[in-house]
């Protein structure tokens, strides 16, 4: 900073205003004229020297440590201005910090006074007089309200580097007596006082100054194991264990066994991945029957991680900060191998694990291309429902969604049923108003929503604001509850789940997943992967699959509602010619979302009024039009049952 002439004294503030107005600069202005101490209550500690100094202090000195990067805790100012004026005892309470409001006083030739600190704005206000500078110096020193104290640049509080934590200690004559972490404002307000009242008995001769326990002024490390990169496996389990529905149960023992399935893909492999992946047995004599057997079925591919253990933290401080409780040892995990817990599970013949670290990251970026962005994110879902009334405005409303980052996944209007509505409405229930707004719901159609984003759930009813439009005083004036307040009912207009398992619960409710049976012909073998492609990318989960060179008799299960038709044998001949791949697909509304996806019969049809379809992409005529979809409920079931129970049968 450039030097000042003599008589002036330079007052630097603090401000998120890059470029400050005139008016700004009258109001510092006025703040210094009323009086610096009456606005700055913290003395800066920002050396070891005038650390040393300040341990001189008699009474108690309370201390802020913070970075110069982070700033000091401001929401704790409030409380120290508080105890300031409440105890009015400048004599025995001090209090110090660091670098955010940064006083010192520089003597030269020219006893000069200045404040210097990190900020982007100062102005100059003169002085002429040597003896005002003593005296507004003086008056800073003394009043000390509060210091600061900078662990960047005093030896005494290197341990507290690079911790964001705001930490408060107390000290009494010179002595650090205790230390709280974190801005626990009653605590501190507690302490204090507490400490007060001590040197107010002390000077009285009604008590005798108590042995205080000493504090280490190096960071207490917490006896917790050191965190070890994590480490992950890829599961494999076969298609056999698909067909047979086994799949959820070996998931099922996995997690209870301490693993966590972090990434679930459901695939099936090429004859390349398969090489790849089982190259240790390449030389054995059936690889090329093993090779069928893993191309021509789904299997679920698995990134399974060793659940962390719960950190066992053992405090020195227990007045001053909790505690987490230790692992029981019904928590210890008793599984370090996944593989040798399948062995012992009777379960390894249906999954293939990886543990190797080059290979887990070879498969990892095969299968799973976006696992660290994804983990990194940690996603989640959440319904939300738009009112009855709040449809009118539903654009608006959409808008916000999206200026808020969320992805809608699935939507729907319906009218709710009554234990639907109820269930919606459950916190108004013992509201005057609640049989006319279950009344309303089920008479008109709400508009119902899935989002996805991070914090989903958690964001959501942030924005939301408060259950009635008589709470919206506490809220920002920006919440939903207050821009879409309308009906003649004082409630939010719009709903939003409480928990990630309600949210669950709720999508499940009102978007129940559905069957149905999907065939891509033999003519479009070579399409396959990407019309695969594309079925994920519409949401369809990948319940069932496998390759099958269909029967006359498995095709009349498929078409027959249609065996009487004239054309009937063509279709029989044309599935004939090679293996189909035969799925059954699930998500909410898949009956309807797959014929859509699919297109007209005729893919010449299909390529005026659906050119982004299936069959308008990839068919050739009537009968060699790619894919085939069930038509209804039942024949979906009939279907499914017909090419897929009697695997799911086999034991």
């Amino acid at each position: 900073m450039a030097s000042k002439k003599r008589g002036e004294v330079q007052l630097q503030i603090q401000t998120n205003l890059r470029s400050p107005t005139y008016e700004h600069m009258r109001l510092w202005r006025d703040i210094y004229i009323q009086g610096i101490t009456a606005w700055f209550l913290q003395t800066v500690i920002n050396s070891q020297s005038l650390w040393e100094e300040m341990l001189q202090n008699k009474g108690l000195t309370v201390i802020d440590v913070y970075q110069a990067w982070c700033g000091p805790c401001t929401a704790m100012q409030p409380l120290f201005r508080k105890l300031k004026n409440e105890t009015n005892e400048e004599k025995i309470l001090h209090f110090v910090v660091t670098h955010t409001l940064s006083f010192y006083h520089t003597v030269d030739s020219e006893e000069e006074l200045r404040y210097e600190g990190p900020s982007e704005a100062c102005f100059t206000c003169a002085q002429d007089s040597p003896n005002r500078r003593r005296q507004v110096h003086t008056h800073i020193k003394s009043t000390g309200l509060k210091g600061r104290a900078e662990a960047d640049n005093i030896v005494t509080l290197q341990s507290f580097r690079d911790k964001c934590e705001p930490v408060f200690l107390f000290s009494v004559n010179g002595k650090i007596i205790a230390k709280i972490q974190g801005a626990n404002a009653p605590l501190v307000n507690k302490k204090v006082i507490t400490l007060i009242n001590e040197e107010k008995k002390i000077a009285a001769g009604e008590m005798v100054r108590p042995q205080y326990p000493d504090i280490l002024l190096i960071e207490l490390e917490k006896t917790r194991k050191k965190p070890e990169r994590e480490r992950y496996s890829i599961a494999i389990i076969k298609p056999d264990a698909v067909l047979k529905r086994k799949a959820q149960e070996i998931k099922e023992k996995i997690t209870m066994a301490g693993f966590v399935i972090e990434a679930e893909e459901k695939t099936m492999f090429t004859e390349k991945q398969v090489r790849d992946f089982y190259s240790q047995i390449a030389d054995q004599p059936d690889f090329e029957e093993f090779l069928s057997f893993m191309t021509t079925g789904l299997s679920n591919v698995l990134i399974i991680a060793q659940e962390k253990e719960q950190d066992q933290v053992e405090e020195n401080e227990t007045e001053l900060k909790e505690t987490s409780e230790p692992p029981t040892e019904s928590e210890v995990k008793k599984w370090d191998s996944l593989q040798k817990y399948l062995e012992q599970q009777h379960i390894s013949q249906f999954c293939d694990v990886e543990d190797d670290e080059a290979n887990v990251t070879k498969f990892t970026d095969v299968f799973f291309p976006d696992f660290k962005i994804a983990k990194g994110k940690k996603l989640q879902r959440t319904l939300a429902l738009l009112r009855p009334d709040l449809l009118e405005k539903q654009d608006d409303v959409l808008k916000v969604i999206k200026d808020e980052d969320f992805e809608i996944l699935m939507e729907r209007q319906i009218v709710l049923s009554e234990e639907e509505a109820k269930m919606l409405c459950k916190e108004y229930e013992k509201e005057n108003y609640f049989e006319a707004l279950i009344e309303k719901m089920t008479r008109s159609p709400s508009l119902a929503l899935v989002l996805l984003r991070e914090n989903c759930v958690q964001h959501w009813k942030e924005l939301l604001g408060p259950r009635t439009v008589e709470k919206v005083s506490e809220y920002h004036a920006e919440s939903l509850c207050a821009q879409f307040a309308m009906g003649n009912l004082p409630i939010n207009q719009l709903y939003g789940s409480d928990s990630m398992e309600a949210a669950e619960r709720d999508i499940e409710c009102f978007f129940p997943p559905e069957n149905t049976l999907a065939l891509i012909k033999p003519h479009v073998t070579r399409e396959q992967r990407e019309i695969l492609k594309l079925i994920k990318e519409e949401g369809f989960e990948l319940t069932q699959m496998k390759d099958m060179l269909l029967t006359p008799e498995q095709v009349g299960k498929i078409y027959f509602q249609i065996t009487k038709k004239d054309f009937y044998k063509d279709i029989v001949e044309v599935l004939s010619e090679g293996q189909s791949l035969v799925m059954v697909l699930t998500k909410w509304n898949a009956i309807v979302s797959w014929r859509r996806l699919m297109g007209p019969v005729d893919p010449e049809e299909a390529k005026l009024l659906s050119p982004d379809s299936i069959r308008a992409r990839f068919g050739i005529n009537i009968l060699k039009n790619a894919v085939h979809g069930s038509t209804n409920h039942y024949s979906a079931t009939v279907n499914s049952n017909a090419l897929f129970e009697e695997d799911a049968g086999e034991e």
